[in-house]
Formats: structure tokens, C-alpha cells, sequence
């Protein structure tokens, strides 16, 4: 290297020295860390939404080459969905393992798999809600929620069933038995006798459905016999309480920290019998809830259950179960339109949309094309008529037959079908008919099924959601989706 080149090299490293060094005029400069996005989860269970419900719910509100939301999401899964103990699940064991990755006996509420299913004693206000789950019988299994809540993210659960049913229980609750609801409500009041302490200190930031019942004393008109008033403790701890559409409207979810919404005294309407001016849509309570739970920085997780798709189908009212599962898939679209508004592509946002378990709805005979249910048209809702000629079709009897069935359920005809020849849909339409049945039960006693169900999933994670998994998979993978 030449003279005039050393020289250039060292003023050079002088002038790169000076660069990086700082006077006393001029402090150095460092760049802040970046916040964190927050990591929100969605997961949205249709209690009883097996693939045939589904399938019967797109064609009733959009015809048969129709989308719902739940359609159009991107990744997709079959989910496997038995119990510990027996081949058709109930609502507890089929939650929790979602909720908790272990596959527990029926009725029984996110504990260990050892856990006995004890049905409760009488209580001292005459009602079958006193615990007898004895000890050593179990242990608790920890839940996403109570992952979150360790996490400090925000935890909200909105349900149109009571807030204590099986489905919401399973997300804050242990217990032996399903039934035990005065138990269950405890459990989410922080401080309070029976509180589950592992909601930490603050609980539940949100807690939206019905089941007020639960919440208050027998001289109130609730079935609480140690007289306790949990609303009123639950507004002590800061809660914002909302008894009815017209308080949960007034309440801005956006300057709210903890909201607790209690609409009935058992279970929400059916969304055909909802009264918008009473109760709320499941919608509007998913949407407040991100609200609220959008305040915490480090982001949510909200489990959003259409309970009462499962209570009409129990009941083998099909119109009721469609447009509950309608209702459902609303909430999904606006929960996906509101999620997008801050984090537009989902990068930082899981969507899970799935069922707890199957029932017996089936599609019958080779119906012609319907389009969606109107005001003119009971669409799927309607008998099956033969898809050449439009007359219609005839079972051995003589007499037509409605496309949805079931497999069990309390309207079955006893003998010869000839006393239905007149059926047509004007009976079958009505949101009161109760669909024909193969095997007769007693009312409000169809079954559950046992078939695999659906699990759509979008955002953060979603690809990881293939295949056909067992229940208890799910969890694991929400889990990682949201590194928890």
C-alpha cells in the first residue's frame, strides 16, 4: 500500500470513529424495542353442529350453492370427537379436551382422566345441585383460558346456553360432574368461596350468556342455597353488569375492563324467538367482547359457543336448530370483519371454528334442488319432491316425507305412515314441527351422534389444522398457534 493510500485509509477509520462516538452535545441514539403484537384466539363452538346440521343450515339460509362463513375458511380438519368412557360424547368431556388436550369420562368438566362422573345430591333448597364428587376423585386439568390468563392476556367467554352449561364451564371450571352449576358459577368469581384459583387474581375479563339463576339466592328467585349473590359480588370486583339489551348497549366496550352480561334466567331464546329490545345476538356479544378484551396489550383469547344449535335438535326442532346455526355463522363474519380492522391479514390472530359433537339430523330421499328457506318456500325445511317430475316422492305408505330426519327423537309415527298423506311443508315448515324420527324417544330426548365433525380455522397457526385429528389435538395446536 502506497503512502497517499494509507493516508485516505486512516482519516477514513477517524471520520467512521467520530460517526460512532458521541460528545456531550450530541447524546447517542438508540432505537426503542418494539412493542409486541398482541396474540388473540377466537374459538368458536357450534354445541351440537354436526356436518349434516351444517350442510342443512347452508342450504336453508343460502341455498345449496351458497356459502356460509364457516364455507369459506381457508384450512380445514375432520375431528374425532368420543369420550374417555363412551363411543358418543357429551358437551363436557368433548369441551374440555378441546380445553385441556385430555379426553375425560361424560359429564365430567376439565378434570384428570381418572375422574368418576358423581350425579349430585339434593341441596338444602330441595334441588339436585349439592356436590357430591367426594375426594380423591380427580384432579383439575389445566385450560387454554387458564394458559392465557397465566399469560396475561385477556379471557372473555360468551355463550347464548347458560354461562354455567357444560360448554362455558369446561373453559373456567373443574368439577366432577356437569350438573353442578352453583359450583361452576362460584368458580368465576374472583375471591369468593369455591373461586378457581387459577383465573389468578382479576378471573374472567368477560362472561356473556344466560343462567343468571345460578348467580343468586332462592329468596331472589335463583337456586343459589348458600345464599349467596354472586352478581352483586361480581360488581364488587369492578364488573360491568348487563341484564338485558338495553343495559349491555349502554355499556362501551372500548372504556370497559371487565363485563359481565346475564340475559336470562335459564338458557337465551332460540334466535327465531330472540326479542332484539331483551336479549342481544350472539354477534353483538362477540363483538363487545373483543371490545373489551382488545384493551389488554398483550392480546385475548374468547371462546364464543352457539349453544342452543344443539337444544333444538335435542328437541328435533330443525327450524330452530338452522337458524341458531345461521345466527352462529353471523358472529364468525363479524368477528373475522372486526379481528381484520387491526390486524388485516390475521397475522397475529387464530379463528378456530368447530362443533362438540354430531347428532341425527340426516338429509333424506333424492329431494330436487330447493334454494334457500323464504317466506314462500320451506326450502330443505320441506317434504321431498322427486327432482324430475316436482311431485312428491312416497314412502311405501303412500305418504310423503320431510327431507330432514332424524335418527331418534320423539315424533315417530307408530304403525303405517298412510295418516301423513297429506303432509306437506306447510306443516313441515313451522318453527314448532318436530322432524320425523326412526327410533322413538321421549320428548326433547333425540341423541347425540357419534360421527366426526367439522373444524375450520383461519389466521395465525391456521395451516396446522389437517387431516382428521382427535379432539384432544386441537388443544395442542391453539396452544402453539398462540405460544402459550
Amino acid at each position: 500500500m502506497n503512502r497517499k493510500s494509507l493516508l485516505i485509509a486512516a482519516l477514513s477509520a477517524a471520520f467512521l470513529a467520530a460517526c460512532s462516538s458521541s460528545d456531550n452535545n450530541t447524546p447517542a441514539t438508540t432505537t426503542p424495542p418494539v412493542a409486541a403484537a398482541p396474540k388473540n384466539v377466537i374459538f368458536f363452538l357450534g354445541d351440537g353442529m354436526g356436518l349434516t346440521t351444517m350442510t342443512a343450515a347452508r342450504i336453508y339460509a343460502v341455498g345449496e350453492d351458497g356459502e356460509l362463513t364457516m364455507d369459506t375458511l381457508p384450512e380445514t380438519a375432520f375431528v374425532k370427537t368420543f369420550s374417555n368412557d363412551a363411543q358418543v360424547t357429551d358437551s363436557a368431556p368433548s369441551m374440555a379436551a378441546y380445553m385441556t388436550g385430555v379426553k375425560m369420562n361424560n359429564e365430567v368438566i376439565s378434570m384428570s382422566q381418572n375422574t368418576n362422573a358423581i350425579d349430585p345430591i339434593t341441596d338444602a333448597a330441595g334441588n339436585k345441585l349439592g356436590n357430591n364428587c367426594g375426594t380423591n376423585n380427580g384432579t383439575a386439568a389445566t385450560t387454554l383460558l387458564e394458559l392465557a390468563k397465566t399469560a396475561g392476556l385477556g379471557t372473555g367467554v360468551v355463550s347464548t346456553a347458560r354461562v354455567t352449561h357444560a360448554t362455558p364451564a369446561a373453559t373456567y371450571a373443574h368439577i366432577c360432574h356437569r350438573d353442578l352449576e352453583n359450583d361452576i358459577a362460584a368458580a368465576a368469581v374472583p375471591g369468593g368461596a369455591g373461586y378457581n384459583s387459577a383465573l389468578g387474581t382479576t378471573g374472567l375479563d368477560v362472561l356473556m350468556g344466560g343462567g343468571s339463576q345460578f348467580f343468586k339466592p332462592v329468596k331472589d328467585g335463583g337456586k343459589r342455597a348458600d345464599g349467596r349473590d354472586l352478581i352483586a359480588e361480581l360488581k364488587a370486583k369492578n364488573y360491568a353488569y348487563a341484564s338485558n339489551a338495553t343495559e349491555f348497549s349502554a355499556i362501551d366496550g372500548t372504556k370497559t375492563d371487565k363485563l359481565l352480561g346475564l340475559f336470562t334466567s335459564s338458557h337465551m331464546s332460540y334466535d327465531l324467538d330472540r326479542d332484539p329490545a331483551k336479549e342481544p345476538s350472539l354477534a353483538d356479544m362477540t363483538t363487545k367482547a373483543m371490545d373489551v378484551l382488545s384493551r389488554n396489550s398483550k392480546g385475548y383469547f374468547l371462546m364464543v359457543e352457539g349453544g342452543r344449535i344443539d337444544h333444538a335438535l335435542h328437541e328435533t326442532t330443525a327450524k330452530k336448530a338452522l337458524q341458531d346455526t345461521v345466527a352462529f355463522d353471523n358472529a364468525i363474519k363479524a368477528a373475522i370483519a372486526k379481528a381484520k380492522l387491526t390486524d388485516p391479514t390475521l397475522a397475529n390472530t387464530l379463528i378456530v371454528v368447530t362443533a362438540d359433537h354430531d347428532h341425527t339430523l340426516v338429509l333424506n330421499g333424492y329431494a330436487k334442488r330447493t334454494g334457500k328457506t323464504t317466506a314462500a318456500s320451506a326450502g330443505v325445511l320441506g317434504v321431498v319432491k322427486n327432482y324430475v317430475t316436482g311431485a312428491a316422492d312416497k314412502d311405501l305408505d303412500g305418504a310423503p316425507y320431510p327431507i330432514i330426519g332424524f335418527g331418534n327423537g320423539e315424533n315417530r309415527v307408530q304403525g303405517s305412515r298412510a295418516s301423513q298423506a297429506s303432509l306437506d311443508e306447510s306443516v313441515t315448515g313451522a318453527s314448532t314441527y318436530h322432524q320425523e324420527a326412526v327410533i322413538r324417544m321421549g320428548a326433547g330426548g333425540e341423541t347425540h351422534g357419534g360421527t366426526d365433525v367439522f373444524l375450520g380455522a383461519i389466521g395465525k397457526g391456521a395451516e396446522t389444522f389437517t387431516g382428521t385429528i382427535d379432539n384432544t389435538k386441537v388443544f395442542t395446536l391453539v396452544k402453539n398457534a398462540a405460544g402459550l
